[in-house]
């Protein structure tokens, strides 16, 4: 007589969730371990989520280190280094450490003031403070779609030039001499200036979107009174309460956004308490403007190797026609 045996109980895999949290920007992703051995299937589904709602959020992803965090990332694309940070530990993992006076009080878009800026940025938050250290990110193509036609036909056909070398201590009156000095030595080593269309195509979803930030150092062919004039009206439709989301983080929160659609802004109000997050930056491509003119660096004559891996923005490859 032979006894039958009973099936073995089948092994579901977990449902990944999205859910909006802002109107125009901003979804958490539930259902997902991040991590180098993500199914194709389910980077794809991030990767989607990350193109519709342009910055994603996922909570509990305390086991990852800068190992996993970097293999996760080349799951979307190439990381990078930054063009003018050495790295300190021979890894893409950057870090973004409130005792290195990185209180990002600015909207800006990550590494602008390089031909081909990061297409997305990961950031993980390490330690984060009883209180404020919040982060805002902006959607650049809702603030282009929803300016005023003239304005959208101006913007269209303007350049700007964005550069890392800015004046620190204006923006940042109350920073002591040595962080004045490592923006110096360290971020300012180098001196890039890289003129981008104001507006550029998308090269995965075809919007257009505004290119401003805090890097912008002026709009080609214009005067500094005229230029700052500009691009403070054209900047205050991407800061618009509408255009943004607000993100409270944890400890073991993962934030990834499109660089190439957004700005984003660390809120600087958490007074001396530790703030260490780190970020990953995935390689992008040289925007290319309405009119089908690619951006342009300017100085120096090619983006310099970093101590370690490939530099943000070496990359000359643009999208297809």
């Amino acid at each position: 007589m032979t006894t039958a045996t009973a099936p073995a109980p089948s092994v579901t895999a977990p449902t990944v969730t999205v859910r909006k949290v802002g109107g125009r920007l901003g979804a958490v992703i539930s259902g997902v371990r991040l991590g180098g051995d993500l199914a194709p299937e389910t980077v794809a589904e991030i990767r989607s989520a990350l193109l519709a709602h342009k910055v994603v959020f996922f909570r509990g992803q305390d086991h990852l280190d800068e190992e996993a965090h970097e293999a996760f990332g080349r799951l979307l694309g190439t990381p990078v280094a930054h063009p003018t940070v050495p790295s300190t530990d021979g890894r893409y993992s950057f870090p973004i450490d409130s005792d290195h006076g990185a209180r990002a009080n600015q909207w800006h878009t990550d590494v602008t003031f390089v031909p081909a800026y990061p297409a997305f940025s990961i950031l993980r938050a390490v330690v984060v403070p009883p209180y404020g250290g919040n982060t805002l990110w902006a959607n650049t193509a809702t603030a282009y779609e929803n300016l005023p036609e003239p304005l959208r036909n101006l913007a269209d056909a303007l350049r700007a030039v964005h550069s890392n070398a800015y004046d620190y201590a204006a923006l940042r009156p109350d920073a002591v001499p040595e962080r004045l000095a490592r923006f110096r030595d360290v971020f300012a080593s180098t001196k890039f200036l890289t003129e981008h269309p104001v507006v550029r195509v998308h090269p995965e979803t075809g919007e257009r979107t505004l290119l401003l930030g805090n890097f912008v150092q002026r709009i080609s062919g214009l005067t500094g009174a005229d230029s700052r004039a500009l691009v403070q009206l054209l900047q205050s439709h991407v800061e618009r309460p509408e255009n943004t989301v607000r993100w409270q983080w944890e400890a073991g929160d993962v934030a990834i956004w499109d660089n190439r659609a957004t700005q984003h802004y660390g809120v600087d109000d958490s007074d001396d308490h530790d703030r260490k997050l780190r970020r990953v930056t995935i390689d992008g491509d040289v925007p290319v403007g309405v009119d089908g003119r690619a951006s342009e660096l300017l100085e120096p004559s090619s983006v310099p190797e970093p101590s370690f891996g490939v530099a943000s923005g070496a990359s000359t490859e643009q999208p297809a026609a």
